[in-house]
């Protein structure tokens, strides 16, 4: 029997007509998805109702930026309760440790929640998971159709650096453990490496090296004493590790972020493998046509293939990207983007987990960028 011959036409017409229909596809998905047209959550909170303070028209209070919350240096208290912190402090804690006693007010509240999946016009699904929050004039189908294509950057595992840890606001601090009160004198700053963002950079920075993949941690200290001018000093270390190391070409600012209202700190958690993480959120800046950042939406397109990777491994673990107009730093590679790692409510093993779980999944996101 005499077979015919396959058209070749056929594989390249396919390939445009799914990826023509995927912004479609994701438009219907987020429509079929979002039934709740003004709730703060479709998934009710495993610790509680939804927040009564969100508010969705204005959003005020949903996914701020880190403010770099208590900049001020501390108040003494002497009328203080002695409390053991949960982690043992580093040899070189620095000129602002951790305390090892707390004065607790009974007015300060630490209340427990969980962000789920959000509705209204800001918020659209990626393809498989996630969400993104856009607080821009791109438009959400735009954004939908770019948040298919993949990064423009390949990694290699031949032992160059491929990864930059750093850290704009290093001493950014948390809770020491789970507690109802919080000591209102602490700013949620140390320069003890145990105790601030140094920490959650060395659980993602294991989980890379785990996997093989070059990287580098700079634990240099940027807003400590001075606060203002971080990012003009965070960038110049930037710089200069590019020059050393042409090879690196993602470069990650993990924060925490700072979210209160009134005397309450919200602690954002999930549970994950019978284990609580603190929930993450990625922020991707666009260019106003101030910032001097051409090529902001490649920076995207990475954003969304690392959010896809955290949610579809570990389910509720983000916030949605907040696609802003922001900068910072996010111009001097198309790999740049900040993560805020919980907020100064969560406690250090919240985000020291969230920090693994980040790791893993960026180990995944990055491992199929790898070249051929």
């Amino acid at each position: 029997m005499r077979r015919r011959k396959r058209s070749r036409k056929w594989p390249a017409l396919c390939f445009v007509f799914t990826m023509s229909i995927l912004p479609i596809t994701a438009a219907l998905r987020q429509s079929a998805t979002n039934v709740h047209s003004s709730a703060a959550f479709q998934n009710i909170s495993p610790f509680g109702e939804p927040d009564s303070w969100y508010d969705d028209e204005n959003d005020i209070n949903w996914n701020v930026s880190s403010e770099g919350f208590g900049w001020e240096e501390e108040i003494n208290n002497e009328n203080s309760t002695a409390i053991t912190a949960a982690t043992l402090p580093s040899e070189n804690p620095g000129e602002k440790p951790y305390p090892t006693t707390w004065n607790l007010d009974t007015n300060a509240t630490v209340k427990r929640t969980y962000y789920g999946t959000y509705s209204g016009t800001r918020f659209f699904n990626l393809f498989t998971a996630g969400q993104v929050q856009n607080k821009t004039s791109v438009s959400n189908n735009t954004l939908i159709s770019e948040s298919t294509a993949m990064p423009d950057f390949h990694i290699s595992t031949d032992g160059k650096p491929q990864v930059l840890i750093m850290h704009t606001h290093t001493t950014e601090s948390f809770e020491p453990y789970v507690r109802s009160n919080y000591d209102p004198s602490f700013n949620y700053r140390s320069t003890d490496p145990a105790y601030n963002m140094v920490s959650v950079g060395n659980a993602i920075t294991a989980q890379l090296e785990s996997a093989g993949i070059g990287v580098i941690h700079d634990t240099t200290v940027h807003d400590y004493p001075s606060y203002n001018g971080s990012y003009e000093r965070s960038a110049e270390t930037i710089k200069s590790i590019l020059e050393q190391y042409p090879s690196i070409c993602v470069v990650l600012d993990i924060h925490r972020d700072a979210i209160q209202d009134g005397n309450t700190l919200m602690q954002p958690v999930v549970e994950i493998d019978g284990k609580e993480s603190a929930q993450v959120m990625i922020i991707s800046g666009c260019d106003d046509g101030t910032m001097d950042m051409p090529n902001y939406m490649e920076n995207f397109h990475f954003a969304c293939r690392l959010q896809e990777s955290m949610e579809k491994m570990y389910p509720g673990l983000t916030r949605p990207i907040l696609f802003d107009y922001r900068k910072y730093n996010q111009d001097l590679t198309t790999g740049s983007l900040l993560l805020e790692v919980g907020t100064h409510g969560n406690t250090l093993e919240q985000v020291q987990y969230a920090g693994e779980l980040i790791g893993k999944s960026l180990s995944q996101t990055l491992l199929q960028l790898k070249e051929s």
